[in-house]
């Protein structure tokens, strides 16, 4: 999952939503679906400067325009696919991380960008539209992190065909992985090791999102350092997703170079997930 736009928490005045993120799962390799989301990243900032947008960066290398409204950064981050000269939901595929927590306050979704607020229902309807109306494959923490009920709600409506992936919902916690499985409420979970602290619970972790079916992403966190670890981890767990940031930023472009090391060092051996990495393909 590559970011290439940044919005709420991550970058001020910009979208509601957190992270718009590139899956460049039709790509053959690694490198090539590294090569795929870079030209993406470029499109996307050729087109924002062509716009009148500033291109400044977020916390996680993605750019930060100040857009008018959600739609407009989606639509923005499928106009760089195509503008790249590929094809949105075949080749290329997008994720999403609105951060809902940040959006739920007084026991409603607020979309300020959108002059909204959405009870439960509404919000997992609005993901529901969004899903139909753009080539999403996931969606992480598409609901508040107590919003248990919805996850459930959100899990029927969406979970046969789009990863949801909790991420506040779970911190990489076991205990709230199972309360999770056992309810219905999600169909990944996003790893974060230096979350739950050792290694032994991270794979712990892993292991138990496997024994239910579910997909884990291994994940670095917003502030980061240049340490490679989680690259090395995500091929060590063969968790076929990681997630890390822009092509931009050295504490970002680290975990991706370390990728490629490998990736070299594994030569014939190596396996590039794609659309293997997802538990369905819409």
């Amino acid at each position: 999952m590559m970011n290439i736009l940044n919005g709420g928490k991550h970058a001020s005045n910009s979208t509601d939503m957190q992270e718009f993120m590139v899956m460049p799962l039709g790509a053959s390799s690694f490198s090539e679906g590294l090569r795929w989301g870079a030209e993406i990243y470029a499109a996307l900032r050729k087109n924002l400067h062509a716009q009148g947008h500033a291109t400044n960066v977020g916390d996680e290398g993605g750019f930060a325009p100040s857009l008018e409204s959600n739609d407009a950064a989606i639509e923005a981050v499928l106009q760089a696919i195509q503008t790249a000269g590929y094809t949105p939901g075949e080749q290329v595929s997008i994720a999403l991380d609105p951060a809902a927590s940040e959006l739920f306050a007084e026991g409603a979704y607020h979309l300020a960008r959108d002059e909204r607020v959405l009870s439960t229902a509404e919000m997992v309807a609005y993901w529901a539209d969004w899903c139909r109306r753009f080539p999403i494959i996931s969606l992480e923490d598409g609901l508040a992190e107590n919003d248990w009920s919805g996850w459930e709600e959100l899990t029927r409506e969406l979970g046969a065909g789009v990863q949801l992936v909790g991420d506040d919902l779970f911190v990489t916690n076991t205990d709230r992985i199972r309360e999770g499985v056992s309810r219905g409420a999600a169909n990944s979970v996003l790893i974060k090791p230096n979350q739950i602290g050792t290694l032994t619970e991270t794979i712990e972790a892993v292991e138990l999102a496997r024994r239910a079916g579910w997909t884990a992403v291994m994940s670095h966190r917003s502030g980061e350092t240049e340490d490679t670890t989680i690259a090395d981890l995500a091929v060590a767990l063969g968790s076929g997703q990681i997630k890390t940031g822009a092509p931009s930023r050295g504490e970002r472009t680290a975990k991706y170079n370390r990728l490629l090391r490998i990736e070299r060092e594994l030569g014939d051996n190596a396996r590039y997930a794609g659309w293997n990495a997802l538990p369905t393909r819409r």
